[in-house]
């Protein structure tokens, strides 16, 4: 059921933004012309939201977050790009989500149901899935795409045009300089494999057959020795037992850094 809209008498909201029923601001925040805000979020003090910013329903954004801001991008030269953020996220203190820009997609989005604490920061066209949660001062550098259910230990790094499989984890402090596979822990500086997501598997309803399904295609991957395509191969063979494997071969044959060894 949707609230009142409480807009602070402190905060500047342009006439411009298009606001929800149920939309709460508070003092200090400063809401730009063409931003959409929808139902039922919750904007806490001393918030920024930057023109060209979309933000969904139920979401919950807490003070000195910078959201929408213009990409940290030396050629940027104010086009009109955009930051769009689905439903039900909660975006914690000192949080910089920028914009995309006109050499990427132009857009950056962030999904559903995600959890970003403190001092996270998404730069310009990031592709951010659904139910992620990221430690504090986790960082993406520009045009990284992660998949659903990743989890970003504190301090984790991942570099420009990478990409973070579903269902996969990082390590306090893992510098990401390549891809990381679907359902891989991964850690270090800079990040090495070090098997299955177990734990985060199971919390998900993965069966135990399913489980030892991906820790064998793990093993083709990371030990077996082989190239991709002849681990490829391998895996296709097993797809009729998991079908999740597929998510590792759709993932392995359209890398374009390489995967983390």
């Amino acid at each position: 059921m949707s609230r009142a809209t409480r807009i602070h008498p402190q905060a500047l909201v342009d006439e411009g933004a298009e606001i929800a029923e149920g939309v709460e601001i508070g003092p200090f925040s400063i809401i730009e012309k063409d931003v959409r805000i929808g139902p039922n979020t919750w904007i806490g003090p001393h918030v920024v939201v930057r023109s060209h910013t979309t933000i969904g329903a139920d979401n919950r954004i807490y003070q000195f977050s910078s959201i929408g801001e213009d990409p940290q991008y030396a050629g940027f030269r104010d086009e009109v790009t955009q930051l769009v953020i689905g439903d039900r996220n909660v975006i914690r203190e000192y949080c910089t989500l920028n914009r995309g820009t006109s050499v990427g997609h132009g857009l950056t989005s962030v999904g559903n149901d995600n959890f970003l604490m403190a001092y996270v920061h998404i730069a310009h066209d990031c592709t951010l899935g659904d139910h992620l949660i990221f430690a504090n001062c986790a960082s993406l550098a520009g045009h990284v795409e992660v998949g659903d259910y990743v989890i970003m230990g504190g301090f984790t790094l991942v570099h420009q045009f990478c990409r973070v499989g579903a269902h996969s984890i990082t390590g306090i402090g893992s510098v990401c300089l390549k891809d990381v596979p679907p359902f891989v822990v991964a850690a270090g500086n800079t990040a090495s494999p070090f098997g299955i997501n177990v734990k985060g598997l199971k919390r998900r309803g993965f069966s135990g057959d399913q489980i030892q399904a991906l820790k064998w295609a793990y093993r083709q991957i990371f030990r077996s020795g082989l190239d991709i395509r002849a681990v490829v191969s391998r895996l296709e063979e097993r797809l009729d037992e998991c079908a999740d494997i597929q998510l590792f071969i759709d993932f392995l044959t359209s890398s374009k850094r390489g995967i983390i060894r």
